[in-house]
């Protein structure tokens, strides 16, 4: 359910290129936990009505399935759902 997700502030391995654009490369939760980025669906300016804040959102894929990143003000946010197995993944 929707209700399950939180904002988690997460480390993200970002490649910049020499055009200026960014591409991030794989996230990390506090807990050490990677997930590699599938790929990048969509960037964009938005809010998230979810779990709050706003900047740039990155419509991203991991594992298959899409969720979404949030780069507020250089702090970056992962909508993230906690699976019963332990992991963060949406």
């Amino acid at each position: 359910m929707e209700s399950d997700r939180r904002k988690v502030y997460v480390e993200v391995n970002v490649t910049h290129r020499p055009d200026g654009t960014a591409r991030p490369n794989f996230i990390k939760f506090e807990n050490d936990e990677k997930y590699e980025i599938d790929r990048v669906i969509q960037k964009c300016r938005a809010a998230s009505t979810k779990v709050g804040g706003t900047g740039i959102r990155y419509t991203i894929q991991i594992c298959g399935k899409p969720t979404f990143l949030f780069d507020e003000k250089r702090k970056v946010v992962c909508r993230s759902k906690i699976l019963m197995v332990g992991g963060f993944v949406t």
